[in-house]
């Protein structure tokens, strides 16, 4: 069917039988202009797309079949050749890392339900004085945790030594609330220090009072997640097997940058009361 004596204009049902694309998703498509129609009737409503958009339209489907957000098949769109090609393979390799990740938190998951948790943590007590900490809070998804973290300590260790002020013992990053789909935290990085130095941007100070925390100590292999939760679980039946309780939000200690992988490279610390 078409407009006008147009032959390259479609109306949206036939478009949608070439396409292989529903109504339902070609009107989707239109409203977020990833697929718009090539001209509208202005008195009834009806749309017709040009036989040249069929391509886009079977790539758009494509897309959608590996599970591609709108959102990043926009930027496909917006690319040609190579170019395109690339930002396809740099999405199809993030969808496996997830993928990997996920059969990772799946055996996680069948272990603590079959009540098969890892029980080879050793988990110790230690007094941590009064320290004065600089440091930077923020509420974050989980995609941007790692490099929060990264960035923030580097941006701290840069105010320190402008300042000519002295990081003291490692820093730690405080989770004052879980980090998943659902919670933003806020995750706070810290740097304990002496001397005298003025916080610049997000950055803050405060005395980090003095506390009694078990811990455990993990390589960098233990950190993966989800294995990391294992050492959390750990350290909360310690806590609780003991009858003492939570005195302040659990955190990370780090004190390696590059260990080995068989080397110890941070602590799960849970202050105690």
């Amino acid at each position: 069917m078409s407009l006008n004596g147009r032959p390259d204009l479609l109306a949206i049902g036939a478009f949608a039988r070439r396409s292989r694309l529903s109504l339902k998703a070609l009107r989707l498509y239109a409203e977020l202009d990833l697929l718009p129609p090539a001209q509208v009737d202005s008195e009834t409503g009806y749309r017709y797309y040009a036989v040249g958009q069929i391509e886009r339209a079977r790539l758009i489907g494509l897309l959608r079949r590996l599970d591609m957000p709108l959102a990043r098949i926009a930027r496909v769109l917006e690319l040609e050749g190579k170019a395109a090609a690339r930002e396809v393979s740099t999405f199809w390799a993030e969808a496996e890392a997830s993928a990997m990740a996920k059969q990772r938190l799946v055996a996680y998951l069948e272990r603590h339900l079959d009540g098969r948790g890892e029980s080879m943590y050793d988990v110790q007590t230690r007094d941590v004085p009064e320290q004065d900490v600089i440091s930077i809070t923020r509420s974050l998804t989980v995609a941007d945790l790692v490099n929060f973290i990264m960035e923030s300590n580097g941006e701290l260790s840069t105010q320190l030594e402008r300042a000519g002020a002295t990081p003291t013992t490692p820093g730690f990053v405080v989770y004052h609330g879980e980090v998943n789909e659902d919670s933003d935290g806020p995750v706070e990085v810290c740097l304990p220090y002496s001397g005298s130095v003025t916080p610049q941007g997000e950055a803050v100070l405060r005395r980090e009072p003095a506390h009694r925390e078990a811990y455990t100590t993990l390589t960098t292999e233990q950190t993966v997640f989800p294995q990391i939760l294992d050492a959390y679980g750990a350290v909360d039946a310690w806590v609780q097997r003991n009858g003492l309780q939570l005195s302040a939000p659990p955190r990370e200690v780090y004190f390696e940058e590059e260990p080995k992988a068989e080397q110890p490279f941070c602590d799960v610390a849970f202050p105690i009361g």
